[in-house]
């Protein structure tokens, strides 16, 4: 006689990570616990993303009344800002006391959350950014790279960039603006930028985008010409990943929803708020990391 095997699901732990904050979540029985904390990019800085992470577990485990013990010997499906390869996530896995975890970058979960099953393209544009698209089930993934190398038209490339439109007016180069006077003002001249810029964190710039975002509209001319520069940026992207007139277009992050009136009318018209947050997707792919251990005791 055969006997059907039904999956039930079971308690699962998920983290999303990134430059702003990390979220920890317990999903059990249809009920999260979920803690947030600080910044989690195992790049920038690994043992401090570690430490944070590890904090978060013992907020969970007193906030969901679930020993540390039990609640480390969960599935866990952990997305990081920093994974940028499979050395780095093995270093993660080992770093943290779960004894079985699947280890990955923050791209997946942003994705999953936004989009659950539907086809279209994510810009998520946060501290870091990056663009990812989910087409006839593959997922394609481009930029995450960081803040030397890329995350162009996140908020620390905003940030940064608008310091330096700022610099060009003290060199003539551009036309003052009230933006470029706010900067000026605030660090008390080219001198008291340069010094900021020198050992500024990217949340550190990132703190400066809402500056950006508020001059952009009001008109401000240095201002808009930052937004226009980081929107062309994903425009021309969106294509050569997949996109086509029509498809869904979920903007995410912090500063991300701000492109919406800069993009192209085409795709103005395709942007979809997000079915979920990228931590909802942590807990998705954390239940089917889940689903994969069950199958494999079968």
């Amino acid at each position: 006689m055969r006997h059907s095997h039904t999956y039930t699901p079971k308690p699962v732990v998920a983290v999303d990570g990134g430059g702003t904050r990390c979220r920890l979540a317990l999903r059990k029985g249809g009920v999260d616990t979920v803690v947030e904390l600080g910044s989690a990019n195992v790049t920038t800085d690994f043992d401090a993303a570690i430490a944070e992470i590890s904090r978060g577990l013992d907020l969970l485990s007193a906030r969901s009344g679930i020993a540390m013990d039990e609640l480390c010997g969960l599935p866990a499906y952990v997305g990081l800002a920093g994974v940028t390869g499979p050395v780095i996530a093995q270093r993660v896995a080992q770093a943290l006391p779960f004894s079985r975890i699947r280890v990955e970058d923050d791209r997946p979960s942003a994705l999953v959350g936004a989009l659950g099953d539907q086809d279209g393209i994510v810009a998520h544009c946060g501290t870091g950014s990056f663009l990812a698209a989910q087409i006839d089930g593959e997922l394609r993934f481009a930029g995450g790279w960081g803040p030397v190398l890329g995350d162009p038209a996140s908020a620390q490339w905003v940030g940064r960039r608008g310091l330096s439109v700022t610099l060009d007016t003290v060199d003539g180069i551009r036309e003052n603006s009230a933006l470029s006077r706010y900067f000026l003002g605030k660090f008390a001249g080219a001198a008291g930028i340069v010094q900021f810029a020198s050992t500024a964190r990217p949340e550190e710039f990132g703190a400066l985008a809402p500056a950006v975002t508020a001059h952009a509209a009001e008109d401000d001319t240095l201002a808009t010409q930052v937004m226009n520069e980081a929107v062309n940026g994903i425009a021309e992207l969106l294509p050569i990943l997949g996109w086509k007139p029509g498809m869904a277009i979920c903007l995410t992050g912090g500063i991300a929803p701000h492109y919406a009136s800069y993009l192209p009318e085409e795709m103005q018209c395709c942007i979809t708020a997000p079915a979920g947050e990228p931590l909802s997707g942590a807990l998705s792919l954390a239940q089917s990391f889940s689903k994969e251990i069950a199958h494999e005791h079968l």
